[in-house]
């Protein structure tokens, strides 16, 4: 018997693409680490959490790198939309801003509360591969004429059911990271690059509209400040300043995973800035180690996509590689605070149940992809 089961186990890792697994878990890791040295300030819960989803992850993971991604597209994609569509509704009406925020987002739902004790949930984050599962699916079906208005109107159909939701939730970085994804689909599925003109030329247009009557002070603030944190030091502009503080504080080698530092009084160091904290403790060197590893798992899903190209894997690769690409861009972008602060995790470094947990279902996606490529492809390929 347990010879089968090490036969059965053998054969589902070699669904694992080795790099991409790598990437992920010395990610991981180095946050599991960072979090056990911060304990005292972070909290026992948040470390229990993430290393929870750090081995729930990779169970999950192994199980969807098994599926082949083909059956899951052509079974499961109407159950996904149904899902992507229904929970964010609820999450809409029912849902609430988190813990500590001070906006008024409608991004968290309690699936359990006993006393003063609750789990919360964030549904955009499951919904990233929900939605990039179906549109690949979409892509795949139309993409010989993607470029008709109609094929586009069924598109814009699909994905603004689901962003729409997101942006009347009040959470606007979570949806400029699904417009980021969703356009470089778009973009791989071969749509022409005048409707991207058309579109940025229209975004421009419009922003001014925007600006007046869609976004709330707040927001106007957090955008102004956020491209120059010095005009308001004390107020918007002391969150990525601090962060600032970290970095420079933590030099070339770091302060040490003992000592303390300015991360102790920076908000949301262990989630929003975790990047700051790492080159805190570990310095320059610890930062650029954490680069290069988020650079090589998005190259490497990259690979994977383009291995299986023509196929619909390659569009859920895209979606996984826009995902993670503006996810990482943009997280760093505002700990360096050179962009806005807009509430956006670092993957697989970001303490959060619900983004750790997501990341590594898309993750295995991803593997999936590169297990169930055409063999003569993968081996053109293969590093």
């Amino acid at each position: 018997m347990l010879r089968d089961i090490w036969k059965y186990t053998r054969a589902a890792i070699g669904h694992i693409d080795p790099i991409l697994f790598a990437c992920t878990t010395l990610l991981s890791l180095i946050s599991i680490v960072t979090i056990i040295s911060a304990v005292e300030n972070f909290g026992k819960s948040k470390l229990v959490m993430q290393v929870a989803m750090f081995v729930v992850g990779n169970i999950v993971m192994l199980v969807v790198a098994n599926l082949d991604y083909h059956w899951v597209l052509d079974k499961l994609w109407l159950p996904m939309i149904v899902f992507s569509v229904v929970i964010l509704a609820v999450t809409l009406v029912a849902g609430s801003s988190g813990e500590n925020m001070e906006t008024a987002n409608k991004s968290w739902l309690v699936v359990f509360k006993m006393g003063s004790r609750k789990i919360m949930i964030q549904p955009s984050e499951f919904v990233k591969l929900t939605l990039t599962c179906t549109f690949a699916k979409h892509l795949d079906t139309v993409k010989d004429r993607i470029n008709h208005p109609l094929t586009l109107a069924g598109l814009a159909v699909h994905a603004g059911a689901v962003v729409g939701l997101i942006f009347l939730s009040g959470d606007y970085g979570v949806a400029l990271i699904y417009a980021g994804f969703l356009a470089t689909m778009l973009l791989c599925a071969g749509l022409s690059l005048w409707y991207f003109a058309g579109g940025g030329a229209a975004a421009l247009l419009g922003f001014p509209l925007a600006w007046k009557y869609v976004l709330k002070e707040y927001h106007r603030k957090r955008i102004i400040v956020g491209f120059n944190p010095e005009l308001d030091p004390e107020g918007k502009g002391w969150q990525p300043l601090l962060s600032k503080d970290c970095i420079a504080n933590g030099g070339f080698f770091g302060i040490g995973l003992r000592e303390g530092g300015f991360y102790e009084v920076l908000t949301a160091s262990h989630t929003d800035f975790i990047f700051a904290t790492i080159c805190e403790k570990y310095g320059m060197v610890g930062g650029t180690v954490v680069i290069l590893l988020l650079g090589m798992m998005v190259l490497r899903v990259a690979m994977i996509g383009y291995n299986a190209k023509g196929d619909s894997g390659f569009l859920i690769c895209a979606g996984v590689f826009g995902c993670l690409f503006f996810q990482t861009l943009l997280n760093i972008g505002m700990c360096l605070a050179v962009l806005p602060v807009i509430g956006i995790t670092l993957p697989f470094l970001s303490c959060g149940g619900s983004s750790m947990l997501a990341t590594y279902i898309m993750m295995g996606m991803a593997h999936s992809v590169a297990s169930h490529a055409p063999k003569n492809q993968r081996k053109a390929f293969k590093i």
